[in-house]
């Protein structure tokens, strides 16, 4: 009897590196879908820091994998499937069960619309290239990142939570804020990455003591810093989109110049 020289790999053993990210990715999905759970039993406390734990490891996979040169074709597909589960389909049925089923069919329409738009910005972030005088843009992406959508998605319950403000008609601002942030995933407006900051070394101790701060009024104050942040990074988006023109349109100046010093 001839037993077949193939042999089951979990990983390549040209890249074993890849495992590390790749299970980082793996706890992500888990995390999305403990939301989910969480939220049908009503512990809507837990379902928002089970998905706010998935953004974080979202961050960091993608470093580690930089970081130890062990990124994988693998591990990118794993990654956009396991953003699906984590800020496409978990945010929008925490929602769903929280306020959302109150309109019925409609609710529902929004639930899927929410996690469609998801997919969608996926497969074309995973399509996107940059050209080599452009390298820039990496800094930006196009549309709002399915984690931080996520984010937005849940500011209705965040705020909920965090007893700043106490207001009625849940279900209609939880539909709202759903439809908005749909549109603005597939959207062309310019965002920030926050997964490519470069931390000058003179400033990594200010870094560190301004991170030691944020988790500490997290700890001490979780559901109004989430809020804030959220807001502050709604903020943000319109710097981002002025900033990104700005830099787009020096970007054609230069190439602008390069073309008439050639023709002359």
């Amino acid at each position: 009897m001839i037993e077949s020289n193939k042999e089951f790999k979990l990983i390549s053993k040209r890249n074993p590196k890849s495992l590390l990210p790749n299970t980082l990715t793996i706890f992500g999905v888990c995390l999305g879908l403990s939301s989910i759970k969480f939220a049908l039993d009503l512990n809507y406390t837990m379902a928002i820091i089970a998905i706010a734990f998935a953004a974080i490891l979202d961050t960091l996979d993608g470093r580690v994998a930089r970081l130890i040169k062990g990124t994988s074709k693998v591990g990118k597909e794993l990654d956009s499937l396991t953003d699906v589960i984590s800020f496409g389909v978990a945010p929008s049925f925490v929602m769903y069960f929280w306020s959302i089923n109150e309109i019925g069919k409609f609710g529902w329409m929004c639930v899927l619309i929410y996690t469609v738009c998801c997919a969608l910005r996926l497969a074309r972030f995973n399509l996107t290239t940059i050209n080599e005088n452009e390298t820039w843009k990496i800094n930006f992406f196009e549309g709002v990142p399915s984690p931080a959508a996520a984010g937005l998605a849940l500011l209705p319950l965040i705020l909920s939570l965090s007893e700043l403000i106490k207001f009625e008609n849940q279900a209609i601002i939880s539909i709202i804020c759903l439809l908005f942030t749909s549109v603005l995933m597939v959207s062309n407006i310019p965002t920030y990455s926050l997964k490519r900051i470069l931390i000058p070394r003179n400033l990594t101790i200010f870094v560190l003591l301004g991170i030691g701060i944020y988790l500490s009024l997290v700890i001490f104050y979780t559901f109004q810093t989430l809020f804030l942040t959220g807001v502050v990074y709604i903020l943000l988006i319109p710097i981002s989109y002025y900033h990104y023109k700005s830099k787009n349109k020096k970007s054609i100046n230069l190439v602008d110049e390069d073309e008439t010093e050639d023709i002359l």
